[in-house]
């Protein structure tokens, strides 16, 4: 056995160091700060409405789409250079962009300042998981990865919350004292967003003094500079440059990327002519063509990669299926509030006091439970995790039934913690599988397309198909309960993956060797 295999199957050998536990401490709380500025918007989404003259379609697209194209679409490129740069500088920068680009949401003035301030965002935040995954994988062994995970994922869960409660303080107070404005004539939504993107600047100074972990020798394969690479990757999903890319390839593969353009292109008028939405699917068609451009050239940079994500069968439905678990999830998360407040009539720092507190608690509790518990089953059974996605997908069903067909706001409350709690528990078992799945070294890379699924499939659609629907049939209610519509669909994906998996982790190393001819 050769000095670094011997060296790595120590490192899995042994248990996590107590800097190992600091590092994620400090990744849990940047994760946070992350959800306060990406989910914020909910609490302030009535108010920014009025404002700014939206439709809920709109809104869905604010909260959905306009973050997540560009942060999926991104978080290929930097996934991969989070695979062969300094992932600690790296994850600063982003912190740095992203609450940079929170702050200027605050002196948005129509929807399409604020749409470009959200995609800004959306670019920053794409460096958060790609780099946290990946430290998290050398900094954890891999029978404790699943419950490192899990705990860094609860950050998603205590950002959402805690977003919920401060913005309607931060709004409440502002308006208060500022009825007419205050400075720049700024109103109380927008003192929100400057009030919680100016701290991530403070914040990246404490993400940059993390030690960054060794790697295995095979991080250092290329002979490009990392940077350089990551030019290369982003070219591959922007037009024109796609085309070029394709052309390389051979003319069978530019007309192939000709038509997969001319399909996305033609979804995507159909789908505005039917909705009225033009953002939201432009966005979307150029999201899907982006991501098959990409896999289509990274089959051949990079054949064992694309062997080991996009060739697995087991990979490619856990991600799909986890992606509509978060579907409903991120639908939950923004419209809850607005719900509440407009369906309801709850007044807004109730709900967001409860709703905030809750959905940070059930989601900590859910996905810390989930995580441990995936861990449990998958040292019993090599599909053990997949189950606790399963309970993941199916066990909100009820009570977001329940939740949305109530007038009882007590009633409301107690089944949106249940959905939040059983929908949480999937996290930590999904990102676990996806990652053991490949080798160390396209770890950032499997985050990504991990992530994908999350956000072009989950929070892409998710936020939006509830606007739209709601508009549609003038319900709000009938938008959310549209939701569980999804369970079925991620339940076949699941019951696929859990056949496929066993096999699919045992010939790793073999299958990455024969996609490179070895």
């Amino acid at each position: 056995m050769s000095n670094d295999a011997t060296a790595a199957q120590v490192r899995e050998d042994a248990p996590a160091s107590a800097y190992s536990w600091y590092v994620l401490g400090v990744l849990v709380v940047v994760y946070i700060l992350n959800f306060i500025d990406r989910q914020i918007l909910s609490i302030l989404a009535v108010d920014i409405k009025r404002d700014l003259d939206l439709t809920d379609g709109q809104l869905g697209f604010l909260g959905g789409a306009a973050f997540a194209v560009f942060y999926a679409l991104f978080g290929v490129p930097l996934g991969r250079l989070a695979d062969r740069w300094h992932r600690v500088r790296l994850l600063t920068l982003g912190l740095v962009l992203w609450s940079t680009m929170t702050a200027l949401s605050g002196f948005a003035r129509n929807y399409l300042t604020l749409s470009l301030a959200r995609m800004g965002v959306g670019v920053g935040e794409a460096t958060a998981s790609p780099t946290a995954y990946s430290l998290i994988s050398d900094y954890f062994p891999s029978r404790q990865r699943a419950t490192a995970l899990a705990i860094y994922s609860s950050g998603l869960y205590l950002g959402g919350g805690v977003s919920l409660f401060i913005g309607a303080k931060i709004s409440k107070v502002w308006d208060a004292a500022y009825p007419g404005g205050g400075a720049a004539g700024l109103v109380g939504w927008q003192a929100a967003f400057l009030a919680v993107g100016v701290p991530g600047l403070l914040l990246a100074l404490w993400v940059a003094s993390l030690r960054e972990p060794a790697r295995p020798a095979e991080h250092n394969a290329t002979g490009r500079h990392p940077l350089s690479d990551f030019f290369v990757d982003l070219s591959m999903l922007l037009p024109p440059f796609t085309l070029f890319h394709a052309m390389r390839r051979g003319w069978t593969a530019l007309v192939i990327n000709v038509a997969m353009a001319a399909a996305m292109t033609g979804l995507a008028v159909i789908m505005i002519g039917l909705t009225g939405n033009l953002p939201q699917w432009s966005a979307m068609a150029f999201g899907y063509y982006a991501v098959f451009s990409w896999a289509a050239t990274l089959r051949r940079h990079d054949p064992a990669t694309f062997s080991l994500i996009w060739g697995t069968p087991a990979f490619i439905c856990t991600a799909l299926g986890y992606g509509l678990v978060s579907l409903g999830a991120y639908a939950l998360a923004f419209w809850s509030a607005p719900y509440a407040e407009t369906v309801l009539k709850l007044p807004k720092e109730e709900l967001a006091f409860v709703l905030g507190g809750s959905g940070a608690l059930s989601g900590f509790l859910g996905v810390i439970l989930g995580g441990r518990m995936s861990d449990w089953l998958r040292s019993r059974n090599p599909s053990g995790r997949i189950l606790v996605i399963m309970f993941g997908i199916v066990a909100p069903v009820i009570p977001i039934w329940i939740g949305f067909t109530t007038e009882n706001a007590g009633l409301f409350y107690v089944m949106n913690f249940l959905a939040g709690l059983f929908a949480a528990t999937a996290l930590g078992a999904a990102a676990a599988t996806t990652q053991d799945l490949v080798l160390p070294r396209m770890r950032g890379t499997a985050t990504a397309s991990f992530f994908l699924a999350t956000t072009l499939v989950g929070l892409a659609i998710g936020p939006y198909m509830v606007g739209q629907i709601s508009e549609l049939t003038g319900s709000m209610r009938i938008g959310l309960l549209s939701l569980i519509g999804v369970a079925p669909i991620s339940l076949a994906l699941l019951i696929y993956a859990y056949r496929a998996l066993p096999d699919a982790e045992a010939t790793i190393a073999l299958r990455a060797r024969a996609a490179t001819g070895e």
